[in-house]
C-alpha cells in the first residue's frame, strides 16, 4: 500500500503494542456483566484496547460488536461517552461510497461514466477515468496534492477539482492500484453536477437521514466555517451513527424494513473493482491478513479475506486515526471501533493506529471459538507468582503437556489438542508473554521451566510427557536438565539448546545499553515491520503446505503484543546453561528431537548433550512442523510415545 506521503503517515513508524494479557480476577464488574448478558468473554478485547488507552495513543475509544443482529458487546473507554463525535478519517470511504450509490440509483449518473462526461475540462488522460475507478484507486490520479501544493480543505468541491485538474496523471485508469484519496473529490463533484445538490445535502438526504446518523457529516470539518468534504477522509461519526451504517450494508441495503441502497448496489461496492490492475506497493490486506490476493478492493472498502470463488467475506474502511469499522461474514457480524489517534504519542512510540485496529476482527473469532469448545474441555488460569498463565486441559490418561512456539500461543496445537486428548490428558498454555498469560517484568527474573513446574504443581501433575516447539522445545529442554524426575518423556521439535546467555550471565550496563539502542531502533523502523520479517523467516522453508499456514502462523503473531522485542528480557531459559547442566547428569528420560525436514542439515547441539536422544525427521515440513504437516507429526509422536 502507498504511504500516505503528505498528509498523515509521515507521522507514523508502524508498531503494533498489542495487550493480549487476561486475568479472571482483574475484569471489572461490567466486563463481567456484559459477559453474562452476551454470553461471550471479550476480555481480551477489552484489555488491548484499555491497554492502547492507558499507553495515551488514545484519550478514549468506543466499541460495538454485533452477531446476528445483536449487540454482544459495547464499551466505553478513557474520555469517551456513548456520543462522542470523532473525525474518522477513511473510514469515511465507506460512507461516501455508499452517497455515490445512491446517485448511480436515482440519475443517469453510471459507475462507468468517464470523468470528462461530467467534467470536460478534464483534457488529458485523467478525464477517461471512469468513476468506478474514482472510488477503487484505479483511476490513475496522484494520491494527494503534491507536498509543495496547496492543501485540499477549499470552500467547495468545485473549487478543490480546480486545483486536481492540471496535476500530472500518475498512471493510464485502470492500469494501476494506489491507495489514495484525490480521486474521490473528483467523484463526488461528478454526483454534485448529477444531481445539482451539494455533497453534503447528497449525503444527508440518501444515507444520513434515512439510516438516523443525526450526528455525521462531511461538513464542516472544523471550525473555519466549512471545507469542501473531503470523500476520502473528512467526515466526522459517532459510535451508533456508523453501527446504523454496517446494519444497512450487513443486510444488503435493507435498513429496519425500508431499502436504503439497491442490493445490487451494495454487492458491487464489494465486488472487486482492482482488475488487471497492477498492485505497486505491498497492499493493506497483504500486511494485515498475509493474504495474497489482486483483488483488495471494491468501491470505498478494503475486500481483506476472500472465500473459495473470489467473494469478499471480511470487509472494512480503515483509517490511519484508528477508526475501524468491519463486516466479518464468517461470523455474521459487524462492529466499530471509534477512536482518533494522539499523533504526538503515536509517532514517539511509533504506534500505527491503521495496522494495529485491524487486529480487532481477529481477537473477536477467537471470542466465538473459545465460547464454541466443547464443554469437557476445561480452562483457566493458574497463578505462578508474579503472573497468571492461561491453559487448556482436555482428555484422560497419562499427562501431555504442548509448549507453543515464540511469538505464538496455546491455538498453535489446534492440529494436536483434540487428537491426542483421545488417550491423554491433555494440557496446552500460553507461556508468560504470549497468549492470554500475563506478561512478564523487566526486573523480575524467572524460567519458562519454573512457571512450567509450577503450573504442573497446581494441576497435580507428577509426571507427564513434553511436547514443544521452537521456543517450547528449548522450554522442555530446560526442563529436562531442571526436573528430569518430572519427566515422562520430552519431544523437541524445531527445538535445540537456545545459543544465548542463560541466567548465570546477567545484564551488564553495557548491555543494556546496548539493548535500549536495539529497542529504540525496533520503534524507529516499526514494530509491524518486525513481525512481517519475523512471519517471512518462518516461512521462508518448507514443504509443499508451507503457503497454507501462512495466515494461521501470521493471525498468532499479529495478535502478539510484542513484549520480548520491546524490552531487556530476563533470561528466561537456560540457553547455553543447560550445556553443561544436562553433560553433568545421565538423562534416562526418553526424548526425540522432531526436526522439519527442511532443517535436516542444521547441527543441533542438543542431539550431543543427550547422547541417547532420538532424531527423526518430520517429511514435507519446515520450522512450524505441526501445523504444516500435522498428519505425520502426530503419527510420529504417537509411535514415540508408544515406544517410550
Amino acid at each position: 500500500m502507498k504511504v500516505f506521503v503528505n498528509t498523515y503517515f509521515r507521522f507514523y513508524v508502524i508498531l503494533i503494542l498489542c495487550g493480549l494479557t487476561m486475568g479472571c480476577s482483574n475484569l471489572s464488574k461490567q466486563t463481567q456483566q456484559r459477559k453474562k448478558n452476551s454470553g461471550y468473554d471479550f476480555s481480551d478485547v477489552e484489555h488491548k484496547i484499555q491497554t492502547w488507552v492507558d499507553s495515551s495513543y488514545y484519550s478514549g475509544a468506543s466499541i460495538i460488536i454485533v452477531k446476528n443482529d445483536t449487540v454482544v458487546y459495547e464499551n466505553i473507554f478513557g474520555n469517551y461517552n456513548k456520543d462522542t463525535q470523532v473525525f474518522i478519517a477513511s473510514a469515511g470511504k465507506w460512507l461516501a461510497a455508499a452517497t455515490i450509490a445512491s446517485v448511480v440509483e436515482k440519475t443517469s449518473l453510471s459507475w462507468d461514466d468517464k470523468v470528462k462526461k461530467w467534467l470536460p475540462e478534464f483534457k488529458d488522460v485523467k478525464g477517461e477515468a471512469t468513476l468506478r475507478q474514482l472510488f477503487s484507486h484505479t483511476s490513475g490520479f496522484p494520491d494527494y496534492q503534491p507536498k509543495d501544493s496547496v492543501t485540499d480543505n477549499y470552500q467547495t468541491l468545485e473549487e478543490s477539482v480546480k486545483h486536481i485538474v492540471n496535476l500530472p496523471a500518475d498512471a493510464q485508469p485502470g492500469t494501476s492500484f494506489h491507495y489514495g484519496g484525490l480521486a474521490m473529490q473528483v467523484a463526488g463533484r461528478m454526483a454534485e453536477l448529477a444531481t445539482g445538490k451539494d455533497f453534503e445535502t447528497i449525503f444527508q438526504e440518501n444515507i444520513a437521514m434515512p439510516l438516523g446518523m443525526k450526528n455525521t457529516h462531511f461538513v464542516p470539518v472544523d471550525n473555519s466555517g466549512g471545507h469542501s468534504p473531503m470523500l476520502g477522509g473528512g467526515a466526522k461519526s459517532t459510535l451508533y451513527d456508523y453501527a446504523h451504517f454496517l446494519e444497512m450494508i450487513s443486510h444488503d441495503g435493507n435498513y429496519k424494513g425500508k431499502q436504503i441502497l439497491k442490493k445490487e448496489s451494495v454487492a458491487a461496492m464489494q465486488t472487486d473493482q482492482v482488475g488487471n490492475a497492477k498492485i505497486v506497493d505491498p497492499e493493506y490486506a497483504k500486511k494485515v491478513r498475509a493474504e495474497n490476493h489482486n483483488g483488495v478492493y471494491g468501491l470505498g472498502e478494503w475486500r481483506e479475506e476472500l472465500d473459495a470463488i473470489g467473494n469478499a467475506v471480511l470487509i472494512s474502511s480503515p483509517s490511519w486515526a484508528g477508526a475501524y469499522p468491519w463486516i466479518d461474514k464468517t461470523t455474521n457480524t459487524y462492529g466499530f471501533f471509534l477512536t482518533h489517534v494522539n499523533v504526538e504519542n503515536a509517532n514517539k512510540a511509533g504506534f500505527s493506529s491503521f495496522y494495529n485496529s485491524p487486529v480487532l476482527p481477529i481477537m473477536v473469532r477467537d471470542v466465538y471459538k473459545n465460547k464454541a469448545l466443547p464443554k469437557e474441555v476445561k480452562t483457566g488460569f493458574i497463578n505462578v507468582g508474579g503472573a497468571k498463565l492461561y491453559y487448556e486441559e482436555l482428555g484422560k490418561g497419562e499427562p501431555l503437556i504442548f509448549i507453543h512456539g515464540h511469538s505464538f500461543d496455546h491455538s498453535e496445537w489446534d492440529p494436536q489438542f483434540f487428537e491426542f486428548a483421545k488417550k491423554y490428558r491433555v494440557i496446552r498454555y500460553d507461556c508468560r508473554g504470549y497468549g492470554y498469560s500475563d506478561k512478564p517484568k523487566e526486573n523480575l527474573a524467572f524460567l519458562h521451566a519454573d512457571d512450567l513446574l509450577k503450573l504442573m504443581n497446581k494441576l497435580k501433575i507428577k509426571r507427564a510427557h513434553l511436547v514443544g516447539l521452537s521456543m517450547g522445545g528449548f522450554i522442555a529442554t530446560d526442563f529436562l536438565a531442571l526436573h528430569q524426575n518430572r519427566l515422562l518423556s520430552v519431544t523437541a521439535a524445531s527445538g535445540d539448546i537456545f545459543p544465548v546467555s542463560g541466567p548465570s550471565e546477567p545484564w551488564t550496563k553495557e548491555q543494556l545499553a546496548v539493548r535500549r539502542a536495539e529497542i529504540e531502533k525496533v520503534k524507529q523502523k516499526g514494530t509491524m515491520n518486525q513481525k512481517w520479517n519475523w512471519l517471512n523467516a518462518l516461512m521462508r522453508n518448507g514443504g509443499t503446505n508451507l503457503e497454507g499456514i501462512r495466515r494461521v502462523v501470521w493471525d498468532m503473531i499479529y495478535k502478539w503484543d510484542q513484549w520480548q522485542p520491546l524490552h531487556a528480557e530476563p533470561r528466561l531459559v537456560l540457553g547455553n546453561d543447560a550445556v553443561s547442566i544436562l553433560k553433568k547428569q545421565k538423562i534416562t528420560v526418553p526424548v526425540m528431537v522432531l526436526t522439519a525436514e527442511a532443517d535436516k542439515n542444521r547441527v543441533n547441539q542438543l542431539l550431543a548433550c543427550v547422547p541417547t536422544a532420538v532424531q527423526v525427521l518430520v517429511p514435507n515440513a519446515g520450522h512450524v512442523s505441526n501445523l504444516e504437516n500435522p498428519v505425520d507429526f502426530n503419527r510420529l509422536v504417537i509411535e514415540f510415545l508408544k515406544n517410550k
